[in-house]
């Protein structure tokens, strides 16, 4: 593209934050000075006659710097414009360059500038030509989605590149940045490629802005439906209750008339109108809105005021107890002094004291199937009340005790809540059953949210997360049941009663199996009372040999098996029914026993037949055990010393291996034994069962006798049993556990029990039943054990290498 340059003298009509480009035509108000003044310039100067038009220099002012390019622009016509006011009409001829400043006649600026005369070759290049009509397609996209059709065709007739050009001066989408880069871009070919891209940037940004309109109208729409639905709804609720005769009122006037008519504590009931109240401000469509009906539907699902009575008829509740379940008396005991204490209470007129009312926390500790979960629903039987279990078992998040905050999404209250809204009362017996297993991790720790729960001085004021209000529990009766004590943590254990549950005796084992496990069982497998009868003599050789534990969940599988098997034959058309089992036919049945006692063994086949051999009392997490102790001295060629330990033993018991060995060393001359033998060859003590980990002192007594018996050749007698902590000194301490210690050595046909004189108290707590068939002898030396354990020297036996 070719241009000439033409020299002109103008004055100066300054545009503030517009630009004209040639080819446009734009009015102007004469009362700006500046217009005005040019307007005026450029009519004195225009020579009188002929057809020659005014001439002014168009050039943009923005903020107060006037570009380097101006607008050639003749003055057609001077009059009114459309508001009245006085204007000048003015089209854009060509591009000027602006020189230096001149004089001239007028009040207006002159400069000296020159034209710019663009000349197009004819024909035009196919590259410009396609540019055309590009530009020309996007410009007539854009005016018809503004609906301006008659500039359409005015638009499509322009052939010029530098008028197509330039005719985007009229859009009112450029800024004046924009424009100004038009009118300065002096090549028309050019300054039409810069023009196509402007408008195919504004398209682009148009169409993202009519997608966003659209989604908002669409949501806007849906939101607008919605509410129509809603209304349309409430409006249909309204001629329902109308119809029904029901009051109306939208749904926070019902929750609000809800709250009024629920008969809840005065401080419940302020929280509840003031979340009514956050209700009804809050729209529809506020997520606060479900979270707040939540919170008031439990909080008014929850028994405030409903309370069971409670049966003070103490004799029927111990008839209840007794029947339902054998032994356990300490346990039967406390129940019945609590209810004998919450009648006197009532009768004075001692209900709450200190806002407190006489609820009860009791933790039952005891082996496995000795009925500890089964009791919990015994108990409130008998008291009357609601009863639920909490499964505690394997509870690792805080959260579960105490409830989630209302802001997190599912948000619950916590397991005590729950189960005091199952129970229908504010009053239920709630055994929280394996209180032992709550685990702790990065949610918290369980059992320190139980801190609060299980304290009778605090569980008055509960509050829980979800809740935030004060739940009184000072009138549940709280059962806490676990196997082992020790993993309790020791400042929720302070805040419990403790009632160990320690075992069942054989006699009992066979009254729970004969009155509630052979029913229930006789019921699962299909058959009626008395088409199967277990003899007493059957039931005490389960219980005895067929199954050695503390509790009588392996003696109800035992019952089951038999019953399946006499089952099974009859549908086969083996077994005629009925049919009584004796002793004697549970090997047929069910196999031979598992647990032979010692003293049902042939004698050179019990393992006390050879020296170096004792029984000892253990206590485990399934209850009471007897356990052996083997001592062997090393051959004095191998040149072994010292002390070996096997069995998987703790420090203490290793520890007590240690002093046993060294009382013998430093006592050798009064026990009359050859200790020279422990000062050449090695010691080795072995506790069988191995895989079993075992800890302790109370083997002491059990590790001197073995070594005792070792070096002296004599036998341990076969019917005794022993447990007790030994000292440096030979005295024997006192150990736990007794009375699981004394039913297990029942259990396994032991006749003679050694324990520490200080352990004697402790014989109250055993049932008179075991005592009557047990010869305990409560010994404070080492001495006195070796006398009682040790066999008369008879025969001799040579000491085992």
């Amino acid at each position: 593209m070719a241009s000439t340059s033409t020299p002109l003298t103008l004055p100066v009509l300054p545009l503030d934050d517009e630009v004209v480009l040639p080819g446009m035509v734009v009015p102007l108000d004469l009362n700006d000075a500046d217009v005005r003044a040019a307007v005026e310039a450029a009519q004195a100067a225009a020579p009188d006659g002929g057809d020659s038009k005014p001439q002014v220099l168009l050039v943009p002012r923005v903020d107060g710097k006037y570009a380097g390019t101006g607008v050639l622009g003749t003055v057609e016509q001077v009059g009114r414009l459309s508001d009245g006011d006085p204007g000048a009409l003015i089209r854009g001829r060509g591009r000027v360059k602006i020189g230096a400043g001149t004089t001239g006649p007028g009040a207006a600026l002159w400069v000296e500038g020159t034209r710019i005369d663009e000349v197009v070759p004819d024909p035009l290049p196919g590259q410009v030509a396609e540019l055309i009509t590009e530009y020309k397609a996007l410009a007539t996209d854009w005016l018809k989605k503004r609906g301006a059709w008659q500039v359409v065709d005015r638009v499509q007739q322009i052939e010029g590149v530098s008028q197509l050009a330039d005719n985007s001066g009229y859009s009112p989408f450029l800024t004046t940045a924009q424009k100004i880069e038009l009118l300065e871009t002096a090549d028309p070919v050019t300054r039409l490629k810069l023009a196509t891209e402007q408008l195919r940037e504004h398209l682009a940004e148009q169409d993202v802005a009519e997608s966003i309109a659209k989604d908002v109208q669409e949501g806007v729409d849906k939101q607008q439906r919605e509410f129509l639905l809603r209304r349309q709804l409430d409006a249909v609720r309204k001629e329902l209750r109308e119809l029904n005769g029901e009051s109306d009122g939208d749904e926070s006037d019902d929750y609000r008339a809800r709250v009024e008519a629920a008969d809840l504590p005065e401080n419940v009931r302020e929280a509840a109108l003031k979340e009514v109240e956050k209700l009804e401000r809050s729209s529809d469509q506020s997520p606060e809105g479900s979270w707040i009906r939540t919170w008031l539907d439990t909080v008014l699902e929850l028994p405030w005021s409903e309370r069971t009575e409670d049966s003070y008829d103490i004799q029927g509740a111990k008839s209840v107890l007794d029947a339902e379940h054998a032994g356990l008396q300490d346990v039967k005991e406390r129940i019945t002094e609590y209810l004998a204490v919450r009648k006197r209470r009532a009768d004075r007129g001692l209900g709450v004291v200190g806002g407190r009312r006489g609820g009860a926390v009791l933790a039952l500790v005891g082996p496995p199937g000795v009925g500890k979960t089964s009791l919990g629903e015994s108990v409130a039987h008998a008291m009357g009340r609601k009863f639920v279990r909490v499964a505690l078992g394997g509870v690792r998040d805080e959260a579960e005790i105490r409830g989630h905050r209302r802001t997190y999404v599912g948000a619950l209250p916590g397991r005590i809540v729950r189960a005091i809204k199952e129970a229908g009362s504010m009053n239920p017996v709630v055994l929280l059953d394996e209180i032992d297993k709550v685990g702790s991790d990065f949610r918290g720790d369980p059992a320190a949210a139980l801190l609060e729960v299980l304290d009778p001085a605090q569980n008055h004021t509960f509050r829980d997360h979800y809740l935030e209000v004060e739940l009184d529990l000072s009138d549940v009766v709280f059962l806490a049941t676990a196997n082992v004590l020790e993993a309790i943590p020791e400042a929720l254990l302070d805040r419990m009663e403790l009632v160990r549950l320690d075992g069942y005796t054989e006699d009992e084992k066979v009254v729970i199996a004969r009155d509630h496990l052979l029913p229930r069982q006789l019921e699962r497998a299909g058959l009626a009372d008395g088409e199967v009868v277990l003899a007493d003599s059957a039931l005490r050789k389960l219980a005895g040999e067929y199954t050695r534990e503390a509790g009588v969940r392996n003696l109800e599988r035992s019952i089951a098996r038999l019953l399946r098997k006499v089952a099974a034959e009859h549908e086969l058309g083996d077994r005629e029914l009925p049919f009584a089992i004796g002793a004697e036919e549970l090997r047929a049945l069910i196999g031979r026993p598992h647990h032979v006692p010692e003293s049902a063994q042939d004698p050179a086949e019990r393992r006390t037949a050879v020296p170096g051999v004792a029984t000892g009392l253990a206590v485990t997490g399934a209850g009471g055990d007897v356990l052996f102790v083997e001592a062997s001295l090393a051959d004095p060629e191998t040149g072994a010393s010292g002390l070996t330990l096997t069995g998987q033993l703790g420090d203490v018991m290793k520890e007590s291996a240690q002093i046993a060995l060294s009382f013998l060393r430093s006592h050798g001359a009064e026990t009359e034994l050859p200790v020279a033998d422990l000062k050449d060859r090695g010691v080795h003590i072995h506790f069988p069962a191995g895989a079993v980990p075992k800890d302790g002192p109370s083997a002491g007594i059990t590790m001197t006798t073995a070594l005792a018996s070792l070096l002296s050749g004599r036998l341990v007698r076969t019917d005794v049993a022993m447990t007790g902590e030994v000292s440096l000194t030979g005295r024997v301490l006192p150990i736990g556990g007794l009375k699981q210690k004394l039913l297990a050595a029942h259990r396994a046909g032991i006749t003679t029990v050694v324990i520490p004189k200080r352990n004697e108290a402790d014989l109250d707590d055993v049932p008179a039943e075991i005592l009557d068939k047990l010869e305990v002898h409560p010994v404070t030396d080492v001495r006195q054990v070796l006398e009682i354990a040790l066999a008369p020297a008879g025969v001799a036996v040579a000491v085992a290498a």
